[in-house]
């Protein structure tokens, strides 16, 4: 009998609050009743007449977040300001730039994500990238923003991985990796990065994921050993068998919230992200029970 090994980033039923995009806090990703949410966004304030510095910028917009109702106000305010001086935050720039005045073009550059994070985009998409464990993505939408707890995931299939090879530079050798669910690439590329010998097949039923998989594979200098295909498990199972072969692993975050459950999410989630990344269906099982179903025939017995 098979012994594979199948990983499903699946311990929450409901999204906490650190399984989130920024932006999208409190009750997980539900949906606070508070008339914020339902009222028009009045627009950017206009560009200053003067130039400011960055933090006078990250004070403006915070206040101005938190006028209207956006979620992490400051948080989201200093990641857009500490992208445009080319940082990843504003802890790790130099005091003195803080305090210098901003270019004309950087303030507009500032006006302009702000102003796209005013209309509840989450800051990764808006800022066009994040980081996930060492790598950074490039992100946009719809494609699902990978979440904090998958790194635990990654860790998981790794340390398992690791055991099943032995020991020995390049023991992994010959090891696969099916993922089913890719979006942005942080698994796959996250386990092609740790294990050099390592080969996956990643599939994604949004052309817009495999492209998006696709381009950061290609960035990373990962693509040779990855292998990428538009492909719906709940659709054409035989043709995931006949792209895959035996694989060692199964990993996925797949889809698992309640289909009653998407319409309470934040704003942040059901205005910019693919829905079918999250809905489960009625019992949030759909795609996982699919997946659990195709593993004896996709696992080796190596696996």
């Amino acid at each position: 009998m098979t012994q594979g090994l199948v990983y499903l980033a699946m311990w929450r039923r409901t999204l906490s609050t650190n399984h989130r995009c920024l932006g999208c806090r409190g009750g997980g990703l539900l949906k606070r009743v508070w008339s914020a949410h339902s009222r028009l966004v009045s627009g950017a304030p206009a560009l200053p007449a003067d130039r400011i510095t960055a933090l006078q910028a990250a004070d403006l917009w915070r206040t101005r977040f938190e006028e209207e109702g956006v979620t992490e106000p400051e948080e989201s305010s200093r990641y857009i300001i500490a992208h445009v001086l080319g940082a990843k935050t504003m802890e790790s720039v130099e005091p003195e730039r803080l305090t210098e005045h901003l270019s004309r073009g950087k303030t507009e550059q500032v006006w302009q994500l702000c102003t796209r994070r005013l209309s509840r985009m989450p800051v990764q998409y808006v800022i066009e990238e994040w980081d996930f464990r060492d790598l950074t993505l490039k992100l946009r939408p719809p494609v699902f923003i990978p979440r904090p707890e998958t790194e635990e995931l990654v860790e998981l299939v790794l340390t398992d991985l690791r055991r099943k090879s032995g020991p020995g530079v390049g023991s992994e050798s010959g090891q696969t990796c099916v993922e089913v669910g890719c979006g942005s690439g942080a698994i796959s590329l996250s386990l092609l990065k740790s294990l050099p010998q390592l080969r996956v097949f990643a599939l994604d039923r949004s052309q817009d994921a495999v492209d998006l998989t696709g381009e950061n594979a290609s960035r990373l200098g990962l693509r040779d050993r990855l292998q990428i295909y538009q492909a719906d498990v709940m659709k054409n199972a035989e043709s995931v068998l006949s792209l895959c072969g035996s694989a060692s692993a199964l990993v996925s975050n797949p889809p698992y919230l309640f289909s009653e459950d998407m319409a309470s999410l934040e704003p942040e989630i059901y205005r910019y992200e693919d829905p079918a990344a999250l809905d489960g269906g009625e019992d949030g099982l759909n795609v996982i029970k699919q997946i659990l179903t195709l593993a004896p025939l996709v696992l080796s017995d190596q696996g």
